[in-house]
């Protein structure tokens, strides 16, 4: 896969030499390469923002900058791809559509990805509006949070990406038991993980852990996985294929709920004016003056 990121911090990048990323690079399986804006900029002070029309705070990327500079690394892939070749561009924002493991599954399946990160108030509209209309432009957020600039968005989307590649990790399973990955971990996150020793500081590893039974196993963390989920990420629950849940899937669900529904009840009862007469008269001794 080709990587391409145009970036007025081009060395925030640096991460991808090392770890998988650096690996995968290493090996041909990443190609990455990293552009700096400012080289498309024509004044002494290499601006890339503007005020932003109709008034307000921050600055704009200017809409001809980034122009200069998408159709040059597109025509620089083209030169190294074939003619024919179109990248998809990827523009994070805060406002894009959320960024998921599906996503990253889709972004996968590309043969090049072109991220342009902004700064500022972010990148001129018009910019994913024109490359709207000749290919796949996407704007995409990592989370409901404001970062300084969209470059630590980046990171995080190539290596979601990357390790998805073929033969960037060690055992291709590692992929299948992942949190979110389709099939049996759809919507699901992974549950409590485990190594030697056995016991460290008073705490145990789950005996079934150490069984050595490989259906037990298997059924264990798929119920840690239901558990974690409906505690942590209730709303992924509801997107579960009721039709694909076993038996035993309801029955975790409902235990939970019905154990939810007891501490709500019992939160209810101790907020009421009932409850905290009660709990008061636990010692009346203490009132007795």
């Amino acid at each position: 896969m080709r990587v391409d990121i145009i970036s007025i911090f081009p060395e925030y990048f640096a991460p991808l030499d090392v770890s998988l990323m650096g690996k995968a690079r290493e090996r041909g399986i990443l190609d990455i390469h990293l552009h700096q804006l400012r080289d498309w900029t024509h004044d002494v002070h290499k601006t890339v923002d503007d005020t932003p029309y109709g008034g307000g705070p921050g600055m704009v990327m200017k809409p001809e900058v980034w122009g200069e500079a998408v159709d040059a690394v597109i025509d620089g892939g083209r030169a190294a791809l074939g003619a024919d070749a179109l990248p998809r561009l990827i523009v994070p924002t805060p406002s894009g559509r959320p960024f998921t493991q599906e996503v990253a599954l889709e972004y996968a399946g590309e043969p090049w990805l072109l991220f342009a990160p902004a700064r500022y108030e972010g990148i001129d509209s018009r910019v994913v509006a024109e490359y709207g209309e000749r290919l796949r432009a996407d704007e995409v957020s990592i989370g409901d949070y404001v970062l300084a600039g969209g470059e630590a968005a980046v990171l995080v989307m190539v290596e979601a990406v990357g390790r998805l590649l073929p033969g960037v990790l060690g055992n291709a399973r590692s992929v299948a038991d992942d949190s979110f990955a389709p099939g049996a971990m759809a919507n699901l996150l992974e549950g409590p993980v485990y190594t030697k020793p056995p016991v460290w500081r008073g705490h145990e590893v789950p005996e079934v852990l150490l069984s050595g039974h490989h259906g037990r196993i298997a059924r264990w963390r798929r119920d840690e996985a239901l558990r974690r989920t409906l505690d942590r990420r209730p709303e992924l629950v509801a997107r579960l294929d009721r039709d694909g849940l076993d038996k035993h899937d309801r029955r975790v669900i409902e235990e939970f709920e019905e154990r939810l529904d007891e501490r709500r009840s019992a939160a209810s009862q101790s907020a009421s004016p009932t409850g905290v007469r009660t709990a008061f008269r636990a010692e009346p001794e203490d009132m007795a003056d």
